[in-house]
């Protein structure tokens, strides 16, 4: 089949789109420009979309036109079928923007990268069955050897992206539990799977049997699968990211199939950006990227632990002792967490710093990197309450402030204030770094009860301390208690 000859005002358009994008992603780094990044994103998108609604549509006319000679009545079906597709995919994407809350987003998020690897898998699919309807067919009428490498990655790519998102949304959403599942001999059984599905792939440029490509499609969902379930919830944010940048690299293959420009370049920015974000907050937990996507950091230590050590002494307190202690201090550091997020606390949070600001208090935010269940969702969440931007650090930034500072205020966190990832070896989460809470003269602890662990399920020494007082309530509660009592 012929080649479309390609329009010079839709590579320009492709190209306004790609620009688009790059803005996108730089007004995304920053909470003050992100706004206007989403904006980019918006009009880049549908720049692209309408772009290749419009080079097609000669394309569907002719197909609608061939139908009608030969006696099919189904004129505009194909655009109609499309338009339709548009609707219902905008219908749901709004409907789930206004409703989701931002407890819900990490998953949210994971079932939407679960729904681009299925894409990527069904797209390939539709051009291996008919290969000449997508223009990847050479005289003899055999699949060109360059689509057949890209077909076999996109559909490979496509595949593990969606089962490990399914994984990872299950987790995220509580239908499975944090912690890791480790299977007998994993590591093996992984690298074997991994090697069988690359060696099928370049065998598949030699010989285009279905045996092939649905052996490569089958193994791919089964290793996105094992992939996924040994790791353990320290390390979701890293999975989240990670998944972001296999949809990327799934929806860049399907771009060269489809000999579309604007796929292409957006899969590779989005590829390539959430490779680089993984890798960032891999070395921000001081972990080993490739552990990690192997089968999970520490997991063998996650399996043997994770007891809550309730019968050791704490100190309880109220929310009047904690509005009396804050109230006098000279700076107050504020910890949130994913606690924050369940009890949706965060606006009482913000009510509560602007009146210890009223009694001359100096207050600050603390953010770990994998605070949350996906990067940047305690920046997201504090956003949203219209904290200012200037009182929010991250962990490098404000870790050696704890030591002068009169009161930390924890809020829903638990794994990213444990020393144990300091001292104890055996720890699941030993050698990330954490926000030293404990150096603070008085370590004010929200949470619901002493009997739970953290989403890495092990006990936290900072509650047992001589300078922690615990209190022992919803977060939200608690702080509009400790407003009151400021009143």
């Amino acid at each position: 089949m012929e080649h479309v000859a390609v329009n010079p005002w839709a590579a320009l358009a492709y190209l306004i789109a790609g620009v688009c994008f790059i803005l996108a992603l730089r007004g995304l780094s920053s909470p003050t420009s992100s706004q206007r990044g989403n904006r980019f994103g918006m009009i880049g998108m549908a720049i692209a979309v309408v772009t290749t609604l419009v080079t097609h549509a000669p394309r569907l006319a002719q197909a609608s036109y061939a139908a009608v000679e030969h006696g099919l009545d189904i004129d505009w079906g194909t655009a109609g079928l499309i338009l339709v597709a548009i609707g219902i995919g905008a219908a749901i994407g709004i409907t789930t923007a206004r409703k989701i809350a931002m407890t819900a987003m990490p998953q949210l998020v994971a079932a939407f990268h679960s729904l681009v690897g299925l894409a990527a898998v069904l797209v390939a699919c539709a051009a291996y069955l008919n290969p000449a309807a997508f223009g990847i067919v050479d005289a003899a009428g055999q699949i060109l050897t360059v689509s057949r490498i890209e077909m076999g990655l996109g559909v490979a790519i496509g595949a593990i992206t969606f089962s490990g998102s399914v994984i990872a949304f299950a987790k995220l959403n509580g239908n499975m539990g944090g912690a890791p599942i480790l299977l007998p001999a994993r590591h093996v059984l992984n690298l074997g799977t991994l090697v069988g599905i690359l060696i099928l792939i370049a065998y598949f440029t030699q010989d285009q049997a279905p045996w092939v490509f649905w052996t490569v499609t089958v193994l791919s969902f089964i290793i996105g699968f094992l992939l996924i379930i040994p790791i353990g919830g320290a390390d979701m944010p890293v999975v989240v990211s990670m998944l972001n940048s296999y949809s990327g690299w799934a929806a860049a293959a399907m771009g060269f199939t489809l000999h579309n420009t604007a796929m292409i370049i957006t899969g590779a920015l989005v590829g390539s950006s959430g490779a680089i974000l993984s890798y960032i907050m891999c070395r921000a937990m001081n972990r080993s990227f490739i552990s990690v996507i192997a089968g999970g950091f520490g997991a063998e230590a996650a399996s043997t632990g994770g007891a809550a050590k309730v019968d050791r002494p704490w100190k309880r307190g109220s929310a009047e002792d904690a509005a009396f202690l804050m109230s006098q201090a000279e700076q107050v550091i504020i910890v949130p967490g994913y606690g924050m997020a369940v009890a949706q606390a965060q606006h009482a949070l913000r009510e509560m710093a602007d009146k210890l600001k009223e009694h001359g208090v100096r207050v600050k935010y603390a953010i770990h990197p994998v605070a949350g269940r996906m990067p940047g969702h305690m920046n997201v969440l504090l956003a949203e309450a219209n904290v200012p931007y200037d009182e929010v650090f991250e962990l490098e930034d404000i870790n050696s402030e704890f030591a002068q500072t009169d009161v930390a205020f924890v809020i829903g966190a638990n794994d990213v204030t444990n020393p144990a990832a300091k001292t104890d070896k055996t720890s699941p989460i030993y050698g990330m770094p954490v926000l030293d809470v404990e150096k603070a003269k008085t370590v004010l602890f929200v949470k619901r009860s002493m009997g739970g662990v953290g989403y890495a399920g092990v006990d936290n020494d900072v509650f047992y301390m001589d300078n922690t007082m615990m209190l022992l309530a919803d977060a939200k509660k608690m702080v509009e208690e400790i407003v009151k009592s400021l009143d």
